[in-house]
């Protein structure tokens, strides 16, 4: 992975950086080379007893242990967070890796004391079970080398994708951030449909899962784009055109595109507010 002898500091030891700690170690990644801190001993000592990690509950001496930094905090405390160790950081100029939602870089780097390479990213919560999709943004102070670690980093859960600007990381959000949610929404939508029309509850639930991960699996294993993959199972005069007309009668494009708007703009107004 290119981060042989690299030595990770991870402050906060939640279940993001639980799962990203246990996708590194299944590639290979040394647990010896791996500090975490967390307020929590219980989750401290969890992380201790599962992977060998070293653990820590001060903050800043695994700030100082760090070649790489990856902040897994709650956005709300990051700047306290940040600035109690801004020098430890400072001594020991690690690549910084974000994974606190709506905190800029710039607001980043201002509170951990200026010129450091940091990379923003916006995980997902499948990456909990390693089929986290993340969109990845580098400060100009990043090198190619620190890119290929971020991403290797990321990959451990999932596929991850560079954008240029940071201002893309709102639509990100608005995308896969908040995303799973939506299919969730519409799994539940089409559970309680079934179980109206006469099927046992847990037989729609099963039936409604098994659906949406047959349709992502032959999505992401097609060249082609959706509408020719939905094209393709809609027979004219069929069952599953007339659920369509209906769903294109209610509009379910444009209550997409609502909702997906409102969820870049609450993006872009938290950042706001989370780095002023």
């Amino acid at each position: 992975m290119g981060m042989k002898q690299r030595i990770l500091g991870f402050i906060g030891g939640g279940n993001m950086a639980g799962s990203l700690i246990g996708g590194l170690i299944a590639d290979g990644y040394a647990p010896a080379d791996i500090w975490v801190s967390d307020p929590d001993p219980a989750k401290l000592k969890e992380l201790a007893s599962r992977f060998g990690v070293h653990t820590d509950p001060d903050n800043e001496r695994v700030a100082e242990q760090a070649d790489i930094l990856i902040l897994a905090v709650k956005p709300q405390i990051l700047q306290a967070v940040a600035a109690a160790m801004a020098d430890r950081v400072q001594r020991r100029r690690p690549l910084v890796i974000s994974i606190a939602a709506g905190i800029t870089e710039s607001a980043l780097e201002r509170w951990l004391g200026g010129s450091l390479a940091i990379v923003r990213c916006m995980p997902n919560t499948p990456a909990l079970v390693k089929t986290g999709a993340t969109a990845l943004h580098a400060n100009p102070r990043t090198t190619a080398e620190h890119r290929n670690q971020a991403e290797a980093i990321l990959r451990a859960v999932g596929l991850t994708v560079w954008v240029d600007q940071e201002a893309a990381l709102d639509a990100v959000t608005a995308l896969s951030g908040s995303g799973p949610a939506y299919f969730f929404l519409v799994m539940e939508a089409m559970e309680a449909a079934a179980v109206e029309l006469g099927l046992e509850r847990a037989t729609a639930r099963l039936l409604t899962q098994q659906t949406a991960l047959g349709a992502a699996r032959i999505a992401i294993e097609s060249e082609e784009p959706p509408a020719a993959l939905r094209e393709r199972v809609t027979s004219p005069g069929g069952t599953t055109e007339r659920a369509i007309l209906a769903f294109e009668r209610g509009d379910l494009r444009g209550l997409v595109k609502t909702a997906m708007r409102a969820a870049a703009e609450r993006a872009a107004e938290l950042s706001a507010q989370l780095g002023s």
